[in-house]
């Protein structure tokens, strides 16, 4: 009975009492080629037009029986790299040809893999016998991601650790490709936002932070547009602590109380900014008559000081405006009745 071939890697497959005194030969040349199958390597040059063929012959190795083929040459059309039909067999291509034009890597009769115009990067394919099929598995995403010029998650991104980075002047567009975020950066920032989500029960928080020790927050519009707020904004109340001199950041509590325990002095404010209005409940304790003497930085209409009510538990509401050098009181209502 004659030697017969297998189909794919195209063995001698050795008959039963054949090749007396040659079957070590045969077999040598057999582990050679799975060798070559399973860890060969062979760079082709490709006709500039017409691409490339790989030879698959009989008991030999052969340049299509590599594992790891690599592409090369100069290309000045769409060329093709054809393996035989009913191979079976997986390849490891690179296409590092130069020339922008397509590269297809088929079977003589099936469909195959090709390779873009721009894409010069490695691909995982097998040949199922018809057909040449990406198995989608690179050995380098980064360079699929630069190619595909319109990726899509199967997941959540986790960015495991690290930062995303935008250019200047880029960010996140929506489904139908409109801006929805843009970043802007200045030159050494330091300074940053920080955006908090909550449990139940509480609110999220968007923060200023960074290098500087004081660090503020600017809201711009553009035009003659303005900020609009669809629900109420508001400053929390503080209470400021009540002693012999009574100290207020107003950059801190802006809308602030205080209880008099005795006769006090208020100390120039602390943190203001030009054009900042603030407002002070000065409430009297059980005891009542407490007098508080004002800082001169305080302007009152006639440079007159306000009498505070005398009555117990009763308060004084006072509204000023800073003007860079003075807070300059605005309003006030007094003996106001508080619970």
């Amino acid at each position: 009975m004659p030697n017969t071939t297998s189909t794919s890697l195209k063995l001698t497959v050795q008959a039963t009492g054949e090749n007396s005194g040659t079957w070590g030969a045969f077999t040598n040349t057999n582990l050679l080629i799975l060798e070559q199958a399973i860890g060969g390597y062979d760079a082709v040059a490709l006709n500039a037009t017409t691409g490339a063929t790989l030879t698959f012959s009989n008991g030999v190795l052969s340049n299509g029986k590599n594992q790891v083929i690599k592409l090369t040459g100069t290309i000045t059309s769409n060329v093709n790299v054809i393996i035989p039909d009913s191979v079976e067999k997986t390849y490891l291509v690179e296409n590092a040809t130069s020339g922008a034009f397509t590269v297809t890597f088929k079977t003589s009769s099936g469909t195959g893999v090709t390779w873009s115009t721009t894409d010069k990067g490695t691909k995982l394919i097998y040949s199922d016998g018809t057909n040449v099929v990406d198995s989608t598995f690179v050995d380098n995403a980064i360079q699929e991601v630069l190619d595909d010029t319109s990726p899509q998650l199967g997941g959540d991104l986790d960015t495991n650790s690290f930062d995303i980075q935008f250019d200047d002047a880029k960010g996140i567009r929506d489904d139908s490709d409109n801006e929805q975020l843009i970043f802007q950066k200045a030159t050494t920032a330091i300074n940053y936002f920080e955006m908090t989500n909550a449990a139940t029960g509480n609110n999220p928080a968007l923060s200023v932070a960074g290098d500087d020790t004081n660090v503020g927050l600017d809201i711009t519009t553009k035009g003659t547009g303005l900020v609009k707020f669809n629900d109420a904004a508001y400053n929390p109340e503080a209470t400021l602590t009540d002693g012999a001199t009574i100290n207020w950041a107003v950059n801190a509590e802006p809308v602030a109380k205080v209880t008099l325990g005795g006769n006090r002095t208020i100390a120039a404010p602390t943190g203001g900014a030009t054009g900042q209005f603030v407002s002070l409940l000065v409430i009297q304790d059980g005891t009542g008559s407490r007098t508080l003497t004002w800082n001169a930085v305080y302007e009152f209409a006639s440079d007159t000081a306000p009498t505070l009510t005398t009555t117990a538990d009763l308060g004084d509401l006072f509204v000023f405006r800073y003007n860079g050098t003075k807070w300059l009181e605005v309003g006030r209502n007094q003996a106001l009745t508080l619970s």
